[in-house]
């Protein structure tokens, strides 16, 4: 399951699917040289000598920065471009792919400016463009970051504008109703495997030559390219969810290119998660946030009207769930459309009070509300097109960073002992990652994120009840990145934590990034403001 902020949600393969979003003019003539030697696996010093050749060129080409086309919907002043990588660094003189990239100018003056702030949302799968808006937008929680850098974002190879995969016809993808995620017979497992077999192999068909390559160290050496073409001797760099294991393979792979770094709701970066275990863990820890929202949902019965008790909200989502596997609402939203719905909530607190109030209005007995949230809009075609290609990412990159588990018995049982405790999430997070089973390209073993030389203190915050990125994601990327800082918001869940009001975490990102200074210990912070309904 991917964690990047959620548009209108669309399922893949009869699962609830990923929510789909919803991660430098210093100087630098010649690039600095690659660490070779961080990665993993034979050919890393070839892809290194790749990176450090691609880096000089586009350092030497800069970025042609124009006005943004019409149809990315980004007004000046913001400006857009792109920048050309190999799409395979043993290889940085043959194919070439571009990434779109854009930026704002710092608000401050000539001498407040500090270079770029690079940031990737997440995903992987997540465009990254819209950073700059934080500050036509006038984002209070960015302004002071705003003064000294440039926003710059950037959509990763195979994303959005940069050279973008597909995997199944868009307007197939968000066809509803899907079958139900949990499994009442080995007939329904057998079609699911099927459809995740399908979809493996219309991946080949539609993207076959790019999916050997899109793995994040690419994505990590792509975004050492765009330094040098920025003009940057050393990153800023700002990572949200899969954000963050972008950040900490980047910081494994070119620790010396490292300025600034911070890290928000950290994907645990340990070779044995990436990425089948991770995505188990994930399923636990969405029970734990789901049962959360309920309990608010609860305290707030004279809103909501679901009940005053976890469990009597608990009995009305079941009855609902039912209700829609036997009759789907508006003949699409059954229970993979509820689950991707409602999966938004334990994401997100900025989504308890509408999803509570969906919810409550179809117990009142409008059950329109209900179908518009939940049903794919087939007119949208730009969104549905979008919403493809970022499932289609997230399964490219997940499949081939690490090799996953092939044997069909390892995975049911894994997730039928799951389910028992965690039902949720479990197996509509299964479906979705299952063509990793019968992944048609190469599969690497994970990079060894660990500390290099020059590697500045990178700054780690992380909610303690995050569902999409666990808490322990980012206590093990400390204990690896040493020198770094962690922030705690304590008894919070949201994912993101950066861009929340909190008084007690903005102003230590902000002095990280204008000053580089962290505090001289790890520090836990109250939680933000506990939504209102």
């Amino acid at each position: 399951m991917r964690g990047s902020r959620p548009k209108k949600r669309v399922a893949a393969l009869g699962s609830a699917g990923a929510l789909v979003t919803a991660t430098l003019i210093a100087g630098a003539v010649a690039a600095p040289t690659a660490n070779a030697s961080a990665g993993s696996g034979h050919g890393q010093d070839r892809e290194a000598r790749g990176a450090a050749i691609a880096a000089a060129r586009a350092a030497k080409a800069g970025i042609d920065w124009q006005d943004c086309p019409a149809d990315w919907n980004l007004a000046k002043p913001i400006q857009c471009g792109y920048v050309t990588v190999p799409l395979d660094y043993a290889k940085p003189y043959g194919k070439q792919i571009k990434l779109a990239v854009d930026r704002i100018g710092n608000t401050g003056t000539k001498a407040e400016r500090q270079g770029a702030l690079v940031y990737n949302p997440g995903g992987p799968g997540g465009s990254g463009l819209r950073f700059p808006t934080r500050v036509t937008n006038k984002n209070a929680v960015w302004a002071n970051a705003a003064k000294a850098y440039d926003f710059v974002g950037f959509d990763p190879r195979g994303v959005g504008k940069s050279t973008p995969i597909s995997c199944v016809d868009p307007q197939e993808f968000v066809k509803a109703p899907k079958a139900d995620p949990v499994p009442d017979s080995e007939a329904d497992k057998l079609a699911q495997r099927k459809l995740a077999r399908e979809y493996a192999e219309g991946c080949q068909e539609r993207s076959g030559a790019m999916l050997p390559h899109m793995t994040t160290p690419n994505t990590a050496r792509d975004l050492d390219v765009i330094r040098a073409a920025l003009g940057e001797k050393k990153l800023n760099f700002l990572g949200v969810s899969y954000g963050t294991y972008l950040g900490a393979v980047y910081g494994t792979l070119f620790p010396g290119h490292v300025r600034r770094m911070v890290v928000d709701s950290v994907v645990n970066p340990s070779r044995d998660k990436i990425w089948y275990q991770a995505n188990l863990d994930q399923d636990v820890a969405f029970e734990g946030r789901w049962k959360d929202w309920q309990d608010w949902v609860a305290a707030n019965d004279a809103t909501y009207h679901l009940g005053t008790t976890r469990a009597a909200v608990q009995a009305k989502w079941l009855e609902l769930r039912a209700t829609a596997k036997k009759n789907p609402l508006g003949g699409v939203v059954g229970p993979a459309e509820l689950i991707s719905f409602f999966q938004s909530a334990p994401y997100y607190d900025s989504a308890w009070a509408s999803t509570a109030s969906v919810f409550s209005k179809y117990v009142a007995g409008d059950t329109q509300a209900l179908v518009d949230a939940a049903a794919p809009d087939l007119s949208d075609t730009a969104g549905n097109a979008s919403s493809e290609n970022g499932n289609a990412v997230y399964t490219a990159v997940e499949c081939a960073d690490a090799k996953w588990p092939t044997s069909w018995r390892k995975w049911d049982r894994d997730n039928t002992r799951l389910h028992k405790d965690h039902p949720f999430m479990t197996w509509a997070n299964a479906w979705m990652n299952l063509p990793c089973a019968t992944w048609p390209a190469k599969q690497q073993t994970p990079v060894d994120v660990k500390t290099g030389k020059g590697l500045p203190g990178v700054l780690i915050v992380q909610s303690e009840r995050d569902a999409a990125t666990p808490y322990e994601g980012a206590v093990e990327l400390h204990k690896r990145f040493k020198g770094s800082r962690l922030i705690t918001e304590k008894d919070a869940g949201s994912h993101g934590v950066t861009g929340l009001v909190n008084p007690c975490i903005n102003p230590r990102v902000d002095s990280y990034l204008l000053t580089g200074k962290l505090d001289g210990a790890d520090v836990t912070c109250a939680p933000h403001a506990t939504p209102k309904p």
